[in-house]
């Protein structure tokens, strides 16, 4: 990721300057061709695609991401400002450290991985800046059937030009995501019988109460109890028993991603709505193990009670 530097006014001979010695930002870069954002659906935030007339020779002009705007302009219209790279590594590659005007905003994407990022990305004119490239297509129709014909077009334009590989965007995304959905598949399983462990252990643990307290109930209900008022006793029991184990996870599992992400990258919590649906879910599993035992309290027989030893 080449490192770049925005000129601070609309005149490139004006640099930005940096601030305690920090370094500039660094971004990716993509030579692309007029049509490239319209094609993968791409928005142009503000400003203009790039033209047939963003060729070699012409000014050399650029179009960034979002995401860039807001780092560098922020609070301001980046169109006709200048940035340049500073990278010494791009005369190597044959990419001109020349400023550049910025002509166009388009939303942040993560092409590698054909999801929405904030990622720091800049658009190069393919006349301009050519460093190899993908083929886009969009089309209505079948795209694998328009395959053959593709590949013998650009052997017609360039005999030794390889098409190694077709597929869409949709496959590419399925591909690239296949391991988290891997993950979550096998995690979702393993959370999924967790969940049946915890709903046998609430349920088994008030059973067992229940039945201690058989003579207690019995009692309680010769002298005017009523069956109401155990049965909600019971379940009561049963979801402040979750409500201990839910605090008592949530205490570990913050203490052990705080752990964790000192020695693992990309460690951490999950946000409101996970969790507030996993409590939920932990509560009314919870209320649902209860009902059997609450119901069994409620139907205690008096006589049979005060019998008992």
């Amino acid at each position: 990721m080449p490192a770049i530097l925005e000129a601070a006014g609309r005149s490139p001979s004006k640099g930005r300057t940096r601030e305690n010695g920090q370094d500039d930002p660094r971004a990716r870069f993509r030579s692309v061709s007029p049509g490239f954002f319209a094609a993968l659906g791409i928005p142009i935030i503000a400003g203009r695609d790039f033209t047939e007339a963003d060729r070699d020779g012409a000014e050399r002009v650029v179009v960034i991401s979002e995401n860039i705007a807001r780092r560098l302009f922020p609070g301001q219209d980046p169109i006709n400002r200048h940035l340049m790279w500073t990278d010494g590594v791009m005369k190597f590659i044959g990419i001109s450290t020349e400023p550049r005007r910025i002509v166009g905003v388009a939303a942040d994407i993560d092409d590698e991985r054909v999801d929405p990022q904030p990622v720091f990305l800049i658009y190069h004119p393919f006349e301009q800046e050519i460093a190899g490239g993908r083929l886009f297509i969009h089309t209505r129709s079948d795209p694998y059937a328009l395959v053959p014909i593709i590949t013998r077009t650009v052997h017609e334009m360039a005999a030794d030009q390889p098409v190694e590989r077709a597929a869409t965007l949709a496959d590419i995304r399925a591909e690239v995501l296949a391991p988290e959905r891997l993950n979550t598949i096998v995690f979702g399983g393993i959370a999924g019988v967790a969940l049946a462990i915890s709903i046998v252990g609430v349920a088994g643990v008030l059973a067992f109460s229940v039945s201690a307290r058989t003579r207690e109930f019995g009692i309680r209900l010769a002298v005017g109890s009523q069956p109401r008022r155990l049965l909600t006793g019971v379940l009561a029991e049963g979801v402040l028993m979750a409500t201990i184990g839910i605090v008592s996870g949530a205490t570990g599992g913050f203490i052990l991603s705080r752990v964790l992400s000192s020695y693992i990258q990309q460690v951490q919590l999950p946000g409101p709505i996970p969790i507030v649906g996993s409590i939920l879910i932990l509560l009314a599993a919870a209320g649902v193990a209860s009902l059997l035992p609450a119901a069994r309290a409620a139907r205690v027989d008096v006589v049979q009670a005060l019998r008992m030893e």
